[in-house]
């Protein structure tokens, strides 16, 4: 009795291993992508950026005086290029040259959307610089979610500098591929800050699948993302392109797409 035993045992494994192997799932992969805004002003807070290691995006100001060589640099470092277009924000500060303005014409939003395109090479997306005033204004938006599908189709980044921001919804309307800020790396530009910030940039990637990070090149936050890029492999959480990150949230979203088909 006490051979046969494990030979049941055994038996009774492979029966129920087949039912186990069906219902394990293994961990979905998380993916963040990180958006360095505001390069273009300034060479070495630049250089330092584009070098972070990692896939990491950068997103470039028009007419700045770094602007182009940045964003060569970037490219040749197999960096992904963003437009950071400047939009008209809430008060009295100053968005910089090429800003899209509440009272501006189709026309004139249009032409300077391909002045700045052109201004800085390699792009393959635009996200908004400030922006609070404009995002909230779905003819602006509009126009400037048609103007990205004449270039070519850019895909569009709302950095939500505001709660009232319809730029995405707009995005979508256009069939552009699209996708919103989840965290602001730096808004509280201090190290312990910018750790905190970058471990809940993770875990939302690890809860929903893919999460969106903007930093800018202040010293503190470069000092924090060399440090913790390294580490990322191992973690289950995988740095990658904005495109990249468009794909993998675009398969996603394709059961529920088809359950609503009819």
């Amino acid at each position: 009795m006490y051979r046969t035993l494990p030979l049941a045992l055994l038996c009774a494994l492979l029966l129920i291993a087949p039912s186990v192997a069906a219902g394990f799932e293994p961990p979905r992969p998380a993916y963040v992508a990180l958006i360095i805004d505001d390069l273009g002003d300034r060479w070495l807070e630049g250089r330092r950026a584009v070098d972070l290691p990692g896939a990491v995006t950068v997103a470039v100001l028009p007419h700045t005086p770094h602007a182009r060589t940045l964003a060569e640099r970037a490219h040749a470092a197999g960096k992904e290029v963003m437009l950071h277009q400047p939009m008209q924000p809430v008060g009295e500060r100053e968005p910089g040259r090429g800003a899209l303005l509440l009272d501006m014409s189709r026309e004139e939003l249009a032409a300077t959307v391909r002045a700045n395109v052109a201004a800085v090479p390699h792009v393959v997306g635009i996200n908004n610089h400030m922006g609070s005033l404009l995002t909230r204004h779905p003819g602006h938006m509009l126009w400037l979610m048609e103007e990205l599908r004449t270039l070519g189709g850019l895909y569009f980044v709302d950095s939500r500098t505001t709660h009232a921001t319809i730029a995405k919804q707009m995005a979508r309307e256009q069939a552009l591929p699209t996708l919103g800020r989840d965290v602001f790396l730096d808004h509280d530009p201090r190290p312990i800050a910018i750790e905190a910030q970058w471990r809940r940039l993770l875990a939302q990637a690890r809860r929903t699948g893919a999460a969106v990070g903007i930093g800018h090149p202040y010293p503190e936050t470069l000092d924090v993302l060399e440090a913790v890029l390294p580490e990322l492999e191992g973690t289950g959480v995988r740095l990658v392109p904005v495109s990249d990150l468009l794909q993998v949230t675009d398969q996603r979203r394709e059961p529920w797409r088809v359950s609503l088909s009819p």
